[in-house]
């Protein structure tokens, strides 16, 4: 088999784009195991247009502020997936978001975040609202809800690898 290859043109391709295909897929599944990414986003406040009269700014800035309706924090599945710190459910000028703050949850590869109706990590693809890729591996960032969504029922956060159909980490909301 060695000889044949040694001589055979063909065969020496066909190995290396064995070898080429194999290190990419390699690397693709255990690279992110080792690389991270940091995102520090802040919350979206309102921008008020007008300048209030002072005894009216701490009012203003009071029903502005941020409206926590749930919380939950990450969990640990294994060494391989998992997650730390907690994730909230939070309402900011009429819009709700998914925010996740000081995180730290393990890279995988094709990481995706939805808002789940089933607690304990249950995920269902059909019925859990999609909320985009995973932003980030490590720090502060939000989803922002579409309007109109029946928040009371989801019941939790889920990061869930497309990939390979598994669990990476979720948060119960209560």
């Amino acid at each position: 088999m060695l000889a044949t290859v040694r001589h055979n043109r063909l065969a020496q391709v066909a190995l290396a784009a064995v070898v080429v295909v194999a290190g990419a897929f390699g690397w693709w599944t255990i690279s992110p195991l080792f690389l991270t990414k940091t995102l520090n986003e802040d919350l979206p406040v309102r921008q008020t247009a007008t300048v209030a009269p002072a005894a009216s700014i701490a009012t203003a800035t009071a029903a502005a502020g941020p409206k926590v309706l749930a919380i939950g924090q990450l969990q640990r599945i294994d060494d391989l997936h998992r997650g730390t710190g907690p994730v909230t459910l939070v309402e900011v000028d009429g819009k709700t978001f998914v925010r996740f703050e000081n995180v730290a949850i393990q890279n995988g590869p094709d990481l995706h975040v939805y808002l789940a109706r089933g607690m304990g990590g249950a995920y269902d693809g059909g019925r859990d609202l999609y909320l985009g890729a995973l932003k980030a591996t490590n720090g502060s960032f939000n989803y922002e809800l579409p309007g109109g969504i029946p928040l009371g029922e989801y019941k939790s956060v889920v990061i869930w690898c497309r990939a390979f159909t598994v669990l990476f980490t979720w948060a119960d909301l209560r």
